[in-house]
């Protein structure tokens, strides 16, 4: 069998080094404009996971206790009783509504929220308590949106700084070639290699992101949707058992 070209033993010769060398070692040996733009990413990434842990615990917790604020609501005969009870509830933004606008209207009844209201009391001034409860949703609603922006932010902007990483790796290839006048694995396999991580490292950033973008804002609309709901009835209760509209 006749012995391999010399080309082709070169191709070999350079391709076993490459072959051996670990992610590690490639990631070592990167330029430093790479390496920066690798570490930008994986610190953008890490911050992502400890938002999406932390949403998801605190969008569980709140709709747990709006599902049992709305439970003691509307099985109690008194607003005095719910609000007496609104500290087991502080996670709801439905409970924290309610506890806006029943402050309110005891300010427009004149009476102390602790004293109790009751019904039949005159109001005036309705237009307040539609302004407090409508603050109120403001506040929770951006309160459920903290931090959820970061998410968006690094699922459209990861990529593009990957792109980044990329390009400038590639430029990097294309110098070598330039000085050696070779073209070889050996010559600008490395440079590729840091190139693609640095493509990966950033879709792996960018597509988590997204979609915990995505999942955290349908969670949050449908709790939005509870407090805007919450607060029509809360508005409909008062005009019906307080006269002086």
């Amino acid at each position: 069998m006749p012995d391999p070209t010399p080309a082709v033993q070169a191709v070999t010769t350079a391709a076993e080094p490459l072959a051996e060398a670990s992610v590690l070692d490639l990631l070592l040996d990167a330029d430093l404009i790479v390496q920066l733009v690798l570490v930008a990413l994986l610190g953008m990434s890490i911050t992502c996971w400890v938002i999406v842990f932390d949403k998801f615990r605190m969008l569980r917790a709140a709709e747990r206790d709006s599902q049992g604020f709305l439970d003691l609501f509307w099985k109690s005969r008194r607003l005095d009783a719910v609000y007496e009870q609104i500290d087991r509830y502080r996670l709801s933004p439905v409970a924290m509504v309610f506890k806006a606008g029943y402050v309110e209207l005891a300010k427009l009844t004149n009476t102390s929220p602790d004293a109790g209201i009751s019904g039949g009391v005159a109001i005036s001034g309705e237009d307040n308590l539609s302004r407090a409860l409508r603050r109120a949703r403001t506040v929770e609603r951006t309160e459920l949106s903290r931090r959820t922006t970061f998410l968006a932010t690094t699922g459209s902007t990861a990529p593009f700084i990957g792109l980044f990483g990329t390009v400038w790796g590639i430029l990097r290839a294309f110098q070598k070639i330039g000085v050696t006048g070779q073209a070889t694995v050996a010559t600008v396999g490395p440079d590729i290699a840091h190139a693609l991580i640095a493509t990966a490292v950033g879709l792996a950033a960018a597509i988590p992101a997204v979609m915990a973008y995505n999942y955290f804002n349908s969670r949050i609309k449908l709790l939005a949707n509870e407090m805007d709901n919450f607060s029509d009835d809360f508005l409909n209760i008062v005009k019906r058992h307080f006269r002086g509209r």
